[in-house]
């Protein structure tokens, strides 16, 4: 019913600002070049992971992702109508919110799984508890979001998403430190510190892209913005069990996320703790990554006008 209602309230509410391109001719291209770059990248990080290839079929399969989007970039410049249309790049500001968004999303996209993989297999609780457990990150995101949106429109963007993405960073930093023994009233303030950073942070890092282009292009570039948060998002699971593997075997990871510590001694579950932790330091240093970009942007200003060039552009 929720799916139902927001489809009927964007049908009635919304107004369609930009100018249609009908009969507009699918780039074909760019989609296999693009689709190319993305399944080989994935596949270099899950093969890895699983130790089950070569080094050097690895180093082809990167190859062959740095080629598709080599290909994808020289496509999509030539292109009457890209997939992606490249010139949006040439807006600071865009730029930097969607390398900060994706620098973001590989940092966070994975937390959620290795949260509820230590709250099972470190403390032993069932998938619904964990699911429960969980819940205070969501709470605290649902609080930070709508006023950090309110807020950086009176303030601007910038202290608003510099501070999210540093108090996203601290509590994974702060993750890395739990074990089996940390208490649960200190995981939820970890949790809620996470879940008001990645809230402080979307909001206007989101309304600072969008609002960074004209309004006739803000349907390619909401497209470009989900297109860098999903790509982020799905590497973050791959890179999170493949920095695990780092730590821990891959054949014991597959073997306590199957049968749980039970099945294991208990030096291997400590081990497989000690994963989860080192895996946390990489992400936090990842997310720490993310406030450079967004700081380089700069500011934009009520007066602000777009670049006369994009708005030419069809």
């Amino acid at each position: 019913p929720i799916g139902i209602f927001g489809t009927a309230w964007a049908h009635f509410r919304l107004r369609e600002m930009a100018k249609l391109e009908r009969g507009a001719p699918i780039d074909w291209g760019g989609f296999v070049a693009f689709t190319v770059f993305i399944l080989s990248l994935l596949l270099a990080l899950t093969v890895a992971a699983y130790g089950v290839s070569e080094a050097a079929t690895i180093a082809g399969l990167l190859v062959l992702s740095a080629a598709g989007l080599s290909a994808f970039v020289f496509l999509e410049r030539r292109h009457p109508h890209p997939l992606l249309d490249l010139k949006l790049l040439r807006i600071r500001e865009f730029t930097g919110g969607l390398l900060a968004q994706m620098l973001n999303a590989i940092a966070f996209g994975a937390v959620l799984l290795l949260l509820s993989l230590y709250f099972q297999l470190v403390l032993d609780k069932k998938p619904l508890e964990a699911g429960l457990l969980i819940i205070p990150t969501d709470i605290a995101t649902l609080a930070a979001g709508p006023l950090s949106g309110r807020l950086s429109d009176k303030y601007g963007h910038l202290p608003f998403t510099t501070t999210g993405l540093a108090l996203t960073s601290l509590s994974l930093f702060l993750f890395s430190t739990t074990d089996a023994s940390t208490p649960y009233p200190l995981l939820v303030v970890y949790m809620m510190l996470l879940g008001a950073g990645l809230g402080f942070f979307a909001s206007p890092n989101i309304s600072s892209i969008m609002g960074s282009v004209p309004p006739v292009r803000r349907g390619i570039a909401s497209g470009f913005r989900a297109t860098f948060f999903n790509v982020g998002y799905t590497i973050s699971l791959n890179l999170a069990i493949l920095i695990t593997t780092f730590t821990v075997p891959y054949a014991l990871v597959t073997q306590i996320i199957r049968s749980g510590c039970s099945g294991v001694s208990a030096a291997d579950c400590i081990l497989f703790a000690q994963g989860l932790k080192t895996t946390y330091l990489w992400l936090a240093g990842l997310n720490t990554l993310a406030i450079l970009p967004s700081m380089l942007r700069g500011r934009r200003t009520n007066a602000q006008k777009p670049t006369p060039s994009l708005i030419a552009d069809p």
